[in-house]
């Protein structure tokens, strides 16, 4: 898609490197993408398809989601964690077609493969590594759901993340079953349509398709593009962290907002389930991810790791940066637990307040 005419190609040694920033008009796309409907090429992201008898037991082992009774097709979310409980691979999952699908991050899908290939013992699995032959697209926005029936597949219900319980595990309380569903159906011609959670009041369908079919899938869609920068405010605004973004090699799930989508509280023994538990049964985990407004920043936005201090004392890391349409800039951090919702802070040059809202 960065044939496509106006597409400007992201910072090549940024994260979203190989995809498009923008098509001319970055504002537009993020209004397009909030009030309507646009197409996000997304096609950076790593794939990775894991056939076999024994595919969701084993996954169930290994990380954060109960999975073991999946329905196909559905979605989820999964972490693999350090013995220590901090996170090394996120992954956004679909049970289909006889295999689980997994997404995850540009560049890191080398990375969990051999993880997930040294976990393999002698289980009937076979993690491939399918990103030359599967693409991620995203359809974004209110009218995303009338956009994929242009395809002739059935409507796709909303995304379901269950509230995270009482401080409580192995209760019972929680049912056997995966912490968030995501829809799922086969898209014509290949591949599968996965409804994730909405970005605000614009729904989020993402597409795993074979990369043939990108050429003409704007067309057969009939919705606008959208860049890279345009889905990242979104996201931002809506306060959905990014593996390796949002995250840092010491986050664990409390920390980076993601024990509600990827980690379920009520299932068997898995690496770092220990850390999992104590910080939930506590109550305070270390650090927390907040959206942080910007004032009085220049040109240029915070780059991740920048620290965010309150009275000359680091006090947290940003992560993701962007320019919203409405909200101006704004970025997600990780800051002290401690620190107060109406703490006075800065990053640089700018002032920063937390969003007590998110």
């Amino acid at each position: 898609m960065l044939r496509l005419p106006g597409a400007v190609a992201a910072d090549p040694t940024g994260p979203d490197a190989g995809v498009a920033a923008h098509y001319g008009d970055p504002m537009r796309e993020q209004r397009t993408l909030a009030e309507t409907v646009g197409l996000v090429d997304r096609s950076n992201r790593g794939v990775l398809q894991v056939p076999g008898a024994d595919r969701l037991s084993w996954l169930h082992t290994l990380g954060s989601q109960h999975l073991e009774r999946v329905d196909a097709p559905t979605g989820s979310e999964l972490l693999l964690l350090s013995p220590h409980g901090h996170i090394e691979h996120h992954a956004v999952l679909a049970e289909f077609d006889q295999a689980v699908w997994l997404d995850t991050e540009p560049g890191a899908a080398g990375a969990l493969l051999d993880f997930l290939t040294s976990m393999r013992f002698l289980l009937r699995v076979e993690p491939t590594d399918v990103t030359a032959g599967y693409a991620v697209v995203s359809l974004v926005g209110p009218d995303a759901p009338a956009a994929l029936a242009r395809l002739g597949v059935p409507e796709l219900g909303p995304a379901r993340v269950a509230a995270v319980p009482p401080a409580q595990f192995a209760t019972g309380a929680v049912p056997p079953a995966p912490t968030s569903t995501f829809p799922v159906v086969a898209l014509p011609g290949g591949g599968f349509a996965r409804r994730m959670p909405d970005f605000g009041d614009a729904a989020v369908i993402d597409l795993v398709l074979p990369r043939p079919a990108l050429a003409e899938l704007p067309e057969r869609l009939a919705v606008p593009v959208a860049g890279s920068w345009a889905y990242e405010a979104l996201r931002v605004a809506a306060g959905r962290p990014r593996f390796g973004l949002d995250t840092d090699h010491r986050t664990i799930p409390a920390e980076g907002g993601l024990l509600a989508s990827a980690v379920h509280l009520d299932k068997g023994c898995y690496r770092g389930q220990e850390t999992v538990a104590r910080v939930h049964n506590l109550g305070r985990p270390p650090r927390r991810t907040v959206l942080l407004h910007l004032d009085g920043i220049g040109e240029q936005l915070p780059a991740p790791g920048t620290p965010v201090l309150r009275d000359d004392r680091q006090v947290g890391v940003v992560g993701s940066a962007a320019r919203h349409y409405e909200l101006g800039p704004v970025t997600l951090a990780l800051v002290k637990q401690n620190v107060p919702a109406d703490a006075a802070l800065r990053i640089g040059d700018a002032n920063a307040a937390i969003d007590p809202d998110l």
